[in-house]
């Protein structure tokens, strides 16, 4: 499947279909999910793939990563885990961090600083996806967020599906999507707005489908048996009248 890119290789989109991770995958279904994990004390990362940190030590695959921690990828580096409802496939050259919710197991904030994740959250209150220039408020939804550039930062961010009510700057909106709502975050406003539409870029609906898997879901269009067309806009079905949410008037 050809995918939109920017900055990013096809590699590091089709990880879902390497042999290795599908073992895993699979592994970690079959023996329960993320509660068999805890309860037996195993490691809840699905996959590792070359060299990341944990708060500054090299990550091992036995490990266990939790709330508080932070992570960094290195080149060529493949990162899956799951914490409580929710799952996590981190790209290489990443710096991130998850922070304590209601519990250990609970995120209450995916900071990303750089680089790039793709996650999908089970039903719950009180979450965010923090970048530079953006915050993201969560409810249970796939999403997909990266941020570009160091001096003139610009996060982007990808409702693959569900509901997020997203602020940068003086801009605030709610994104509802079915398939793909995308939007640019960026540090000064372009054109009176820090929120801007932005096209489905450096994501697989593959990738969405399996990290639902690891956490016992199913992406919208998987639900509805049906996918829309992957223009960014997050609609299944073209309507007249329909705008998206960075393009609506403002108020």
């Amino acid at each position: 499947m050809k995918h939109t890119l920017n900055g990013r290789t096809e590699q590091e989109l089709l990880w879902y279909q390497r042999r290795q991770f599908l073992s895993a995958a699979a592994a970690w279904t079959a023996a329960g999910g993320f509660s068999a994990a805890y309860a037996q004390q195993r490691s809840n990362i699905v996959e590792l793939v070359g060299d990341a940190q944990l708060n500054g030590a090299r990550l091992l695959p036995g490990q266990t990563i939790q709330t508080g921690d932070e992570l960094t990828t290195g080149p060529g580096t493949t990162l899956v885990f799951v914490i409580g409802n929710a799952s996590f496939k981190v790209r290489q050259n990443t710096r991130m961090a998850v922070e304590r919710g209601s519990s250990l197991w609970s995120v209450s904030i995916l900071r990303l600083l750089t680089g790039g994740v793709a996650s999908v959250w089970g039903k719950g209150t009180n979450r965010q996806i923090v970048t530079p220039t953006m915050t993201a408020g969560i409810r249970g939804t796939g999403v997909y967020t990266e941020s570009f550039g160091k001096e003139n930062v610009r996060s982007y961010f990808c409702n693959c599906y569900g509901t997020v009510d997203l602020s940068s700057g003086d801009d605030k909106l709610k994104s509802q999507a079915d398939y793909h709502q995308a939007f640019w975050a960026d540090s000064q406003p372009k054109e009176g707005r820090y929120l801007s539409a932005a096209a489905a870029i450096n994501h697989a609906d593959e990738e969405l489908e399996m990290l639902a898997r690891l956490v016992g879901q199913r992406t919208a269009w998987q639900a509805m048996g049906k996918k829309g067309v992957k223009d960014g806009r997050g609609y299944m079905e073209e309507k007249p009248g329909q705008l998206h949410p960075a393009q609506a008037p403002q108020r």
